[in-house]
């Protein structure tokens, strides 16, 4: 049979190749969109992706029988056209169906292929046989067979490199998805032009559709319809993309903003209920812990009888509360930094967490204070055997930064409900703790009841003597030293004393523990430095130059403004620092020695003269006192009471002052009341003397007439010489 010999526009083939690679480029892209976790906006991209797609690969087919030429004159049937377009359009809703499937198998893989490529079998023949051809198309069935396997082929590599472009770096996304796109243009184009290969027109035929659709303007305008509505789909697309990559930015940055949100509020609730050093509960969670404890034990403390009415229980719930105070910590800190002294801080609270049960409560409540919340306590001896861990647990030494330290601490105990008031808990196991220190601290109290009624006092006495000063309550009292070898005068001490205007004349031994306890005592002993100083100003107006001793505390002797307060106080009296004497126990000096030598380092080069105070009731020895530059030693006066029958006691005392002239000490016997300890201390070679034998602690005022010769019968004097100059000592 003769056939016609067909031709081909180049331009129209070239353009149905872009238009092919265009259209592959968009549903690689749309493809994307159809995966959206919204199952509302994927069906609308699968849809109109569906539609635009479908049109697309269809107009590649349309534009390339348009490019199609014989030397008869061809035209296409409109419902043939149609058809061959909604299979088009049912290809595309097939591919992107499987494209935005979660995995693609195998078995999908092959079903998917085979669908598309029935599909765009149908759409290219359905379109040829819109040719009404008389007489009909020859067809070569191998070509038709190699066109089927071609559109399988494409469709399988289609779906292959949707699937490989959804596992791909998104960085090179675009680049990777044109060269597919590219791919799949010419597969498809492939395709199509094999099946157009495989028909054979007659010599004779005549196109019975020929002015129906065709010509070159029909294929510009398909083609020009079908790129701008490809280019606007793909426009929608990337805003689309963009517009969910920007609102997945904005989720991940309110996720992101949430969850800083969250760890800022919990950081604040940390921050509002933990300790930031420890990592404990603080007050605020214990006493919230606390409360709700009393809230459970008073509703299981109660039963709901028949009329409503609520009983007690033979046994009600207890619990108990432990306040714990560390001993010793305060010369830690001084001593090594507060790097040190939080590092100490950090150990005892992890060995505090390690001991309690899992059920208590432990938190720091203040510089070294914790508080244990014990619930469901058989009886106080549970809370008596937590403390007495505790002490133990804390007393155990501590390695750290190559050295070693030691601390304890002492417990208090109250048991509720057998001991305490529910809303005062805390405040009696505090005042337990303290009677637990005063008995020597390392040890626990049990709260009692006389406990409370000591605390109240010590408050009202605390507010009270923070007003002492400005009232004008403090006044000083001056206790003469005797030279042991002339019998004169050669100094006083200034003794601290309240005259309250109820209570009169208040002992030290009362308010210094609570002016120590409250923060008070820096007060105090700052404005003893003035008085002092100010007195022996006004002795000297009077013709009386008397050097005054001061006694400085533990608190004093650690603050670092201590030497230039002294200096201060000096210039502003216009005194001599020599008509000072500071005074301090054994006891605090050796317990801090670097302190020590550091303030009395600095006071010594003022000038002042340094004593050491009570000296044999601490732990030190005279060859420990060549660290500090002190003058003096006074002797404690738990010997010298002790020196008229006990052996003992005189041994001790003579060694101790033949030991301290060696050292350059001038020795002072504190506490002499007979004439038996003057006489022994004299014979010892004491220098001088302290006590009441000579002369009470009397004010300024009456010191000022002895020294004026206005107490003729006194056992001692003041000699011109010493009324008028210094002692060399």
């Amino acid at each position: 049979m003769i056939l016609l010999t067909p031709t081909y526009d180049p331009w129209g083939v070239v353009a149905s190749l872009l238009v092919a690679t265009f259209a592959s480029y968009v549903a690689l892209d749309l493809s994307r969109r159809v995966r959206t976790r919204e199952r509302g906006v994927a069906l609308a991209w699968w849809i109109g992706g569906s539609l635009v797609m479908g049109t697309g690969i269809w107009s590649m087919h349309f534009v390339g029988m348009l490019a199609f030429r014989l030397p008869i004159e061809l035209g296409y049937t409109r419902l043939l056209t149609l058809v061959s377009w909604f299979a088009a359009v049912a290809v595309s809703a097939v591919a992107l169906g499987v494209a935005g499937h979660g995995r693609l198998g195998l078995r999908r893989l092959a079903l998917g292929a085979l669908l598309m490529g029935a599909g765009i079998c149908a759409m290219h023949y359905l379109g040829m046989a819109a040719l009404d051809m008389s007489p009909a198309i020859v067809w070569n069935g191998p070509l038709v067979a190699a066109s089927a396997l071609i559109a399988v082929a494409a469709s399988a590599a289609a779906l292959s490199i949707f699937w490989w472009l959804r596992q791909g770096d998104e960085r090179r996304l675009s680049l990777r998805q044109a060269g597919a796109a590219l791919v799949m243009g010419l597969a498809i184009c492939g395709m199509h032009y094999t099946g157009m290969a495989a028909a054979g027109f007659p010599a004779d035929a005549v196109c019975l559709s020929a002015g129906v659709l065709g010509g070159n303007s029909l294929g510009t305008i398909v083609a020009l319809a079908s790129v701008t509505l490809l280019a606007l789909t793909l426009f929608t697309s990337v805003l689309d993309a963009r517009l969910q990559d920007r609102a997945a930015r904005l989720a991940r940055s309110l996720r992101e903003a949430n969850g800083q949100l969250r760890e800022a509020n919990e950081a604040l609730r940390r921050q509002a209920l933990l300790d930031g050093l420890t990592g404990l509960p603080n007050r605020r969670l214990f006493e919230e812990q606390l409360k709700a404890a009393l809230a459970r034990g008073a509703r299981a403390g109660g039963r709901t009888g028949h009329a409503g009415e609520t009983t007690l229980p033979a046994d009600p719930p207890r619990l108990a509360v432990l306040f714990v105070d560390l001993d010793g910590f305060k010369p830690v800190n001084d001593s090594f930094g507060h790097d040190t002294g939080d590092l100490v801080l950090c150990q005892t609270a992890a060995r505090l967490r390690g001991a309690v049960r899992a059920a208590d409560t432990l938190a720091r409540v203040g510089g070294d204070e914790f508080l244990v919340l014990m619930q469901d306590l058989s009886g106080p001896a549970d809370a008596v055997t937590l403390a007495r861990r505790l002490i133990e647990t804390v007393s155990r030494p501590i390695e750290l930064q190559q050295r070693t330290l030691q601390i304890s601490c002492s417990v208090g105990i109250v048991v509720y409900p057998d001991d305490g008031q529910a809303d005062r808990l805390v405040a009696h196991a505090d005042a337990a703790m303290y009677a637990a220190k005063r008995a020597g601290g390392a040890t626990w109290a049990m709260f009692e009841s006389r406990m409370d009624a000591g605390a109240l006092e010590q408050l009202g006495l605390a507010g009270e003597l923070r007003q002492a000063v400005e009232r004008g309550e403090l006044l000083l009292h001056y206790q003469p030293k005797v030279d042991a070898q002339h019998g004169t005068i050669c100094g006083v001490e200034a003794l601290l004393r309240w005259r309250h205007p109820t209570r009169g004349l208040v002992s030290p031994a009362v308010f210094v523990p609570i002016a120590e306890r409250f923060g008070l005592i820096g007060q105090l002993g700052a404005w003893v430095i003035d008085e002092a100083c100010r007195q022996m100003a006004q002795w000297a107006d009077a013709g009386v130059r008397i050097r005054v001793a001061i006694n400085l505390s533990v608190h004093q002797l650690r603050e670092d403004g201590l030497v230039e307060h002294v200096d201060a106080a000096l210039r502003r009296h216009h005194l001599h620092a020599s008509q000072l004497l500071c005074e301090i126990t054994e006891s605090v000096a050796m317990d801090d020695i670097a302190a020590t030598q550091r303030t009395f380092g600095g006071l010594g080069r003022l000038g002042v003269y340094l004593a050491i105070d009570d000296f044999g009731t601490g732990y030190s020895s005279l060859a420990c006192l060549r660290q500090l530059p002190a003058r003096q030693l006074k002797i404690d006066r738990s010997f010298v009471g002790d020196l008229e029958t006990s052996e003992a006691a005189r041994s001790v005392v003579d060694a101790v002052i033949h030991l301290s002239h060696r050292l350059g000490l001038i020795v002072v016997a504190e506490g002499v009341e007979t004439r038996g300890q003057r006489d022994l201390l004299r014979e010892m070679g004491c220098d001088q003397y302290q006590g009441y034998l000579f002369a009470r602690p009397m004010p300024a005022d009456e010191l000022l007439d002895w020294a004026l010769g206005a107490r003729p019968e006194a056992d001692v004097s003041f000699s011109p010489s010493t009324v008028g100059m210094l002692d060399a000592a």
